[in-house]
């Protein structure tokens, strides 16, 4: 798991130091589970789910899958400063004069993609 924590780090840009700021735990803490000294606690795995809640859990213990999870809509940002647009239940067209969707793309886990127009 250290080289997998290790890993994580490197993608997200974060030093030792940076990463035990953010979950709350001292600096030797981190260092004692990268150099392989230490299995996390509980309070460590869980203190990083909260703080980096699209790392794959599965991938950081056991080294199954992805290191980031496939979010759905359910994780997608509400946007700041826009306005939402509201479509018509039958007909699916905007209700206003906003602008219209000209595109979608549409990503696969796999790495490909399609695009609808």
């Amino acid at each position: 798991m250290n080289q997998r924590l290790q890993q994580f780090l490197s993608a997200e840009n974060l030093t030792q130091t940076q990463l035990a700021e953010r979950l709350g735990v001292a600096k030797a803490s981190v260092s004692h589970v990268l150099a392989g000294r230490n299995k996390p606690g509980y309070d460590f795995i869980e203190s990083l789910s909260r703080q980096f809640p699209n790392l794959s859990l599965d991938w950081l213990i056991n080294g199954k899958g992805r290191m980031y999870k496939i979010t759905g809509q359910e994780n997608v940002p509400e946007p700041q400063g826009e306005e939402l647009i509201e479509f018509g239940p039958e007909t699916g067209a905007p209700l206003s004069d906003s602008p219209k969707i000209v595109k979608v793309v549409v990503f696969y886990d796999n790495g490909t993609f399609q695009e609808i127009v």
